[in-house]
């Protein structure tokens, strides 16, 4: 199987239809979306549609928790609580159902898909450096996590008396006795000096881990 894998939409529909063309140029056999398909961007509807129809697993994110209501946003900043409460009013009832339906996490085929950390995933924690990943490698026992949130593309390896060691980007060969967290970046809203969207594709026959990049 080859999974293409997405993450971190944000109502960027324009980036969306960018990367579903090259993903369909990839001839995949299933797409899964990580999460927060919605927030932020001006296409929330429009994103919601296109997930649920072209992506099998969906997975829920801090954004759509948010829309639920499940947490509140008065941690968010002036510019992420306002983007909320119009994302909120954007959204009919059957819109809410669709993404009540989100799971929170998945584990498929010795990997482990999460929005955030695989430690308490509805705390939407950050993995962004090696002692988070500490954390989250204590919390799955497949070889591979694939998670989003941070909006990073970064790779951690598991090590023996160390603490993980961190690359930025995908395209390796996992080594099949060692254990990853890998970001796969943000289709939306990227935040690592590289404006393109940013995806991952995952070749279960080969193990590959394909970056891939699409300009909007």
């Amino acid at each position: 199987m080859k999974f293409a894998l997405i993450s971190d939409i944000h109502g960027n529909y324009e980036a969306l239809t960018k990367v579903l063309a090259d993903i369909d140029l990839q001839k995949v056999d299933t797409i899964h979306c990580l999460g927060d398909v919605i927030g932020y961007g001006a296409e929330p509807v429009l994103c919601l549609e296109a997930v649920s129809k072209y992506c099998d697993i969906k997975l829920m994110g801090n954004h759509e928790y948010a829309a639920l209501g499940l947490i509140s946003t008065d941690h968010y900043n002036t510019a992420a609580q306002e983007s909320s409460e119009w994302t909120k009013t954007q959204l009919s009832d059957n819109d809410l159902s669709l993404i009540a339906e989100f799971e929170m996490s998945r584990s498929l085929d010795n990997f482990y898909l999460v929005h955030a950390s695989p430690f308490e995933p509805e705390q939407w924690r950050y993995i962004i450096a090696p002692n988070a990943a500490i954390e989250g490698f204590m919390h799955f026992s497949e070889k591979i996590c694939f998670f989003g949130h941070s909006h990073l593309p970064q790779i951690f390896t598991e090590l023996e008396d160390a603490l993980p060691r961190c690359q930025t980007g995908h395209d390796f060969l996992p080594d099949p006795d060692n254990r990853y967290i890998i970001n796969v970046g943000s289709v939306g809203q990227p935040r690592n000096d590289d404006i393109r969207a940013s995806y991952c594709i995952f070749d279960q026959a080969t193990g590959d881990v394909i970056d891939r990049k699409s300009v909007v």
